[in-house]
């Protein structure tokens, strides 16, 4: 008869300290956000499988921003989802804490910063990474290529949610330049996205040759997928439209408005901001003019001004050829974009001339696209904190009852968080950003 020994001990099981890594150390969101963007939490532990670990976060400075009641971690597994919902403006350090088995546990910090509550919160999306937006081109499946006048990055955002860019680009190389173009104003024929500069001085009334740029990039897939490769560029539009405006009389004062110690935005400076074709041309590009008014007086109208052979311009680098000024009545607005559909309906967003414009008027007025013609007020925009109106995303069918547009604000100068800083001049990107704003047009 065999007998049994005894049974070995069970091995106790070892667990090693448990890891933790935030997907971002620098979070952003707004007081009232729908769709603020969320960080992921990945965590594990050595012996333990990582759906036993516990994820969560608690206010460690300025609970009045975001306390821990505010913070919610969702999913299970590796990799969890962290949202904060603000309470208000401002800085906050929130621990993020992973408890794993055997008593162990690790943290990490997020630094979270929030925005004001705006109009219309559910209407907003906040594009992270970049806070000075100035141009914006549809790519299909509701993404957008967006560019920055303060940099010559171009970055791709899914304009249904807040967050960062999928995917970005930089030129410069390509280009040539080390500053950055001001890129102001963009459009698109076909699979060409054609670009442009401001053409004016700096602020400082300085110039600068960078901005005296124009250029292309080939677009190859949609939506998510999009990709860009650099075409052709051409740097002496500032130029030729300084001498055409002088063999025709100076009637614009291109020659004044660009002279040295001219700053580009005042009523009779020199700044463009719009490009868009005109109707049935795959050839004449209007480029719109937020400085200087037509004529030069308070009052005065929207100057676009037509280059007839805009594509050989960036296709062989011709002289550009320019048709007869076209100027609108925009209430005594600028242009600060201009973009139309493929039914050839055009949408003008128009802003004052003046550097610091945030308190002045903004409209949406609707167009044909033919000299002469006079467009029609869409829309009474109201004036942004922080921002100003700077792009249309996307032209809808204006003929649409209840039609919407999506508009992108240039948010730079402003101060996002309540502590007296640009947000141009904060020193993490993911705090940067620029605000879009879905607008119902008025019948």
């Amino acid at each position: 008869m065999l007998i049994a020994g005894p049974t070995a001990p069970a091995q106790a099981v070892t667990y090693g300290t448990p890891t933790i890594a935030l997907s971002a150390s620098y979070l952003s969101g707004a007081v009232g956000a729908t769709g603020d963007p969320v960080v992921n939490v990945t965590v594990g532990q050595s012996g333990a499988d990582a759906s036993a670990l516990t994820v969560s976060a608690s206010a460690s400075s300025k609970a009045s921003v975001a306390g821990t009641g505010d913070v919610t971690v969702t999913g299970a597994g590796a990799v969890r989802q962290l949202a904060v919902t603000a309470r208000g403006r401002g800085y906050t350090n929130l621990t993020v804490k992973v408890a794993g088995l055997g008593g162990k546990s690790a943290t990490k910090t997020l630094y979270y910063a929030a925005s004001a509550a705006v109009q219309n919160p559910a209407d907003a999306r906040y594009l992270t990474g970049s806070a000075d937006a100035s141009a914006a081109v549809d790519v299909g499946g509701g993404y957008a290529v967006v560019a920055d006048d303060e940099s010559n990055v171009l970055r791709l955002y899914d304009r249904s949610r807040s967050g960062a860019p999928v995917k970005t680009w930089d030129f410069s190389s390509q280009l040539g330049v080390s500053k950055e173009v001001d890129i102001e104003g963009a459009t698109r024929i076909g699979n060409t996205i054609y670009w442009t500069g401001s053409l004016g001085n700096n602020k400082d009334g300085e110039y600068k040759a960078p901005r005296n740029t124009v250029f292309t990039n080939t677009v190859s897939g949609s939506g998510s997928g999009t990709q860009l490769a650099y075409g052709r560029s051409y740097k002496k539009l500032r130029d030729d439209l300084v001498a055409w405006d002088q063999a025709n009389g100076n009637r614009y004062g291109f020659a004044a408005g660009t002279a040295d110690g001219e700053a580009p935005k005042q009523i009779d400076g020199f700044n463009v901001e719009g490009l868009e074709f005109a109707p049935g041309s795959t050839t004449t590009a209007y480029l719109g003019f937020r400085a200087p008014l037509a004529p030069a007086v308070p009052g005065g109208k929207a100057l676009l001004v037509p280059v007839t052979n805009f594509d050989q311009v960036l296709a062989s680098g011709a002289k550009a050829v320019f048709g007869a000024g076209v100027e609108l009545d925009l209430g005594g607005l600028a242009v600060r974009d201009i973009r139309k559909n493929a039914a050839g309906q055009y949408l003008i967003l128009a802003g004052s001339w003046a550097a610091d414009d945030n308190s002045d008027p903004y409209a949406l007025y609707q167009w044909d696209g033919v000299a002469g013609h006079a467009p029609v007020k869409r829309a009474d925009l109201p004036t942004t904190d922080p921002g100003g109106w700077e792009a249309i995303a996307e032209v809808p069918d204006l003929t649409a009852a209840g039609a919407r547009v999506q508009l992108v604000t240039d948010s730079g100068s402003a101060d996002l968080y309540g502590d007296g800083t640009e947000a141009k001049d904060l020193t993490h990107p993911e705090w940067k950003k620029a605000r879009a704003a879905w607008f119902t047009l008025n019948p």
